[in-house]
């Protein structure tokens, strides 16, 4: 007698792999693809580099989600643009740093980075929970306004998994409130008597998205640039073990079957490991210049599958909370920032 086998055994393993099933994604990563191709030309004939094509993704998509009706055969591609390209496109994030360069800003820097970063954290974290904002959109803006905006929400949001709403809005606050301090900062930098290297370090540790650190910062001169975009490149590094960290909590938080929801995310030391390749091998320039198009146009896309899924209706129904969370995320990591900076000496 022959063995009775599933059909899962009697299924060809390249069957997961068939035109067929790969052809069911393609409409929806068309969709993703062509908006991050006109959130980049949007960004690129602007002229205006603080302007990031993350966030025009995520306005697009918001407004052909709420204005069009979205056909089921996309659906597919938008989600393997949430999961798959999103992370791909975090790993590829670690070739944008090397060691050397976060090392550069010395212990003092550091230390001020990093202080700063956790302190903005928990004090956002602490004060959703006074407020009663929802525990997923609260550690979703507190991981925007403290790490690197856009990218750290949508990369946190793998672990803590809030609505599309929830990222829609976090996104929204740390555009607000990062552009803002992009204009004030460079404003402040004499009444408040600080130096190329001083301005440089609060801009970059404290202003929220990487291009509007660079737009702020280079406003002090070359050597202020630098300072910023290294230490606003430290952030960034500190997005990994942020994300680790709070899948472990999340993890020892929940019990049985609800341990499932907080997933170990492992894409994390993908993005290490490309810091550690980007710290021993020297990347062309042409080349590397490549590699962060490739990595803006991906995470592009996955900001744009957001934007596909989130209801404005339901993000007006978050109501005014949140939104006074990030001014209070926003004014903790200025001052919080700058009470470091004159502690280390800066």
């Amino acid at each position: 007698m022959k063995p009775v086998t599933s059909t899962a055994e009697q299924r060809p393993l390249s069957s997961s792999f068939s035109p067929s099933a790969i052809g069911r994604f393609i409409p929806g990563l068309l969709l993703t693809a062509a908006i991050a191709a006109v959130a980049l030309t949007i960004r690129n004939l602007s002229g205006i580099t603080a302007l990031s094509p993350l966030i025009i993704s995520i306005i697009i998509g918001m407004i052909i989600r709420n204005a069009l009706p979205v056909p089921a055969i996309v659906e597919p591609g938008i989600g393997f643009s949430l999961k798959k390209i999103l992370r791909t496109g975090i790993v590829l994030l670690g070739l944008q740093v090397t060691a050397m360069q976060i090392l550069s800003l010395g212990g003092a820097g550091l230390a001020m980075v990093v202080l700063t970063l956790v302190s903005t954290f928990i004090a956002i974290r602490v004060m959703g929970r006074v407020m009663g904002v929802d525990h997923a959109l609260t550690d979703l803006i507190a991981a925007g306004t403290s790490v690197c905006g856009a990218s750290a929400i949508i990369a946190t949001n793998t672990v803590v998994r809030g609505r599309e709403e929830h990222v829609a809005y976090a996104v929204a606050c740390v555009t607000l409130f990062g552009s803002l301090a992009m204009i004030a900062y460079p404003l402040l930098a004499n009444p408040l008597g600080l130096d190329a290297r001083g301005y440089g370090l609060w801009s970059g540790s404290t202003i929220h998205e990487v291009a509007q650190v660079v737009a702020a910062s280079f406003q002090g001169g070359e050597v202020s640039g630098q300072f910023g975009t290294i230490s606003k490149l430290a952030r960034v590094v500190m997005l990994a073990p942020l994300i680790m960290t709070l899948a472990l909590s999340l993890r020892s938080n929940t019990e049985g079957g609800a341990k499932a929801s907080a997933p170990m995310p492992w894409f994390v030391f993908g993005f290490i490991a490309m810091m550690l390749v980007n710290s021993v091998i020297t990347i062309p320039a042409n080349v590397s210049q490549n590699l962060v198009m490739l990595t803006n146009f991906l995470l592009s896309m996955a900001l744009a599958a957001m934007g596909l899924q989130a209801n404005i209706g339901k993000l007006k129904a978050e109501g005014w909370r949140p939104l006074a969370l990030g001014a209070f995320g926003w004014v903790f990591i200025a001052v919080f920032g700058f009470a470091m900076l004159k502690l280390f000496g800066f």
